[in-house]
């Protein structure tokens, strides 16, 4: 403690102190009397005797000399008062009881209080809140005066797009606020809408809510609106696609917020509006996994991840930093991709602990070099082609690149004794029926052959180089069992990914369409990208 009041001595004796500082302090003393006074005055209702008046006007310097230097210690004149909140009201508050606690205090250890009224400084304390509290906000106060004449003058000169939220939650909230606090938002908030009943004719910061979302269009029109914003941010994909339908129906163009995380960190923006996305409307709820029994293998590990530049393989590399590896090998064929993940995993999440690899699963050379190096524990395979229609145009390609590179680093994940092995597959693999998704089918058959301690240690056709899927190893030996673990896993339509549809469907549709669907009654299966890193 006393560490502290020294270090607080020593920063007001470093600090400069401007004549905004003294006022306060000085408006405070007067405050601090009149609170003292007011105490008596109500105490005695009002009338007070020649020893009462004495005993106000001894204590009186007493009061000063404590609360001020205690009001100075606890921080309330480093506050900028323009910015007052209800933190600045409990720093105000626990700065009122410490004062109050100590002067009452020094008076029963020097009087104990005799002749004098304990209600007094109970009254006294009150009083004190109340006033350095009013005086604090009325600063706030006309500062936020000045600031709406500002964007007052401003908004006559700059036009601004009416919005109407839909929505009328904590992300409402922060929006109402941020767009009043910047006049040069282009924006002003007529109003909300929300399914809740209980809460229309409500007001958040002077925006009614007007009802419920059901009478947008009607709302709409009656207030002149330019743009919806959709600001509920624990919609379901249901609730989404409500929404969504009915600013198609009002033929305003609308937008969306991000989600619940977003407000939990702290990043919900007007700047952050977007465009309503196809993962908005997935049509369920994310499914997470057990993350306990995943890291079990994956904390302080060394792991290797092909393909990590794609889609689904950096998100991998993002969802691994959760479970502290001890060090991320990014393989990938692609300059850029690489580039990119490494640059994301370093900068933004601040993960040094890295490998780039720059080449292609095929190079047995490489491949060995790398294994050899750093000897990863888990190996996870997702560098594969995808497209359907250009795999079908370039058969070898798919066998060459899906197959042969799968075997080879399959094999070489075995003699470098590799504890786990995941395969990234497709769900089309299922019943193939085209070249990709047929290559797709061998990769796992291999997969599962070598699972069973079937490889006999010879050299296979992927690593000998030879591009022949009939080309026989020279020789067989005895089965040597090993210890890796295999696993697949198969996804679905993941959204947003490379080899999904849905990217291909957006621009056809921002284009003009025709939307290029197989067939007019087919059933797709989406998952996000982040459930398909997970899963």
């Amino acid at each position: 403690m006393n560490n502290f009041i020294f270090r607080q001595i020593k920063i007001f004796l470093k600090t400069p102190l401007n004549s905004k500082f003294w006022l306060i302090v000085a408006l405070d003393a007067v405050l601090l009397s009149i609170a003292h006074i007011a105490a008596y005055l109500i105490r005695f209702e009002g009338s007070l005797t020649d020893m009462q008046l004495q005993q106000a006007s001894s204590t009186l310097p007493l009061i000063l000399l404590i609360k001020i230097p205690t009001f100075y210690i606890t921080g309330l004149y480093r506050g900028m008062w323009r910015f007052t909140s209800l933190v600045d009201m409990q720093n105000i508050l626990k700065a009122v009881i410490i004062s109050s606690t100590l002067l009452v205090t020094i008076i029963v250890f020097t009087t104990r209080f005799g002749g004098m009224s304990r209600s007094v400084y109970i009254m006294d304390g009150l009083f004190t809140f109340i006033l350095i509290s009013s005086l604090r906000i009325s600063i706030r106060y006309w500062y936020d005066l000045q600031k709406n004449q500002l964007k007052n003058e401003n908004m006559s000169s700059t036009p601004k797009n009416r919005l109407l939220l839909l929505g009328a939650g904590e992300a409402a909230e922060k929006i109402i606020r941020e767009v009043k606090d910047n006049p040069h938002l282009p924006y002003t908030v007529a109003g909300l809408l929300d399914d809740a009943p209980d809460k229309t004719g409500k007001q958040i910061h002077g925006a009614r809510i007007l009802g419920t979302m059901r009478e947008l269009s009607f709302f709409a029109e009656q207030l002149n609106i330019d743009e919806l914003l959709i600001s509920t941010a624990t919609a379901t994909g249901n609730e989404m696609k409500r929404m969504t339908r009915l600013c198609e129906e009002s033929g305003l163009p609308y937008k969306v917020i991000p989600g619940l995380g977003g407000i939990i960190d702290g990043k919900v923006s007007i700047r952050s509006m977007r465009d309503i996305s196809y993962a908005d409307l997935l049509g369920r709820e994310a499914v997470s996994l057990e993350q306990k029994k995943i890291g079990n293998y994956l904390t302080d590990k060394i792991v290797l991840v092909t393909g990590a530049g794609g889609s689904i393989g950096s998100e991998l590399c993002r969802q691994l930093l959760r479970f502290s590896p001890r060090k991320i090998i990014l393989f990938d064929a692609g300059e850029e991709n690489l580039y990119s993940i490494q640059m994301q995993l370093q900068h933004e999440h601040k993960y040094n602990s890295l490998v780039p690899v720059l080449g292609k699963v095929q190079d047995r050379g490489l491949l060995e070099l790398v294994f050899q190096q750093h000897k990863p524990s888990v190996v996870f395979h997702a560098a594969a082609y995808k497209h359907v229609p250009l795999v079908e145009i370039n058969p070898w390609q798919a066998i060459h690149n899906n197959v042969f590179a799968a075997q080879l680093l399959i094999e070489t994940s075995i003699i470098h004794k590799v504890n786990r092995f995941v395969l990234v597959s497709t769900d089309k693999a299922v019943r193939p029926t085209n070249v990709m998704c047929a290559s797709k089918r061998l990769t796992e058959l291999l997969m599962l052959a070598y699972g069973r301690n079937n490889w006999d240690g010879s050299f296979s056709p992927a690593r000998q180089g030879v591009q022949s899927a009939t080309t026989k190893p020279k020789s067989r030996a005895k089965i040597k069992p090993h210890h890796t673990i295999f696993m697949a896993v198969r996804f679905g339509n993941v959204l947003g990914s490379s080899g999904s549809v849905i990217p291909l469907f957006k621009r056809q549709i921002q284009m003009g369409g025709p939307v290029t669907v197989t067939h007019p009654e087919i059933t797709r299966y989406f998952m996000s990208i982040e459930e398909a890193a997970q899963l």
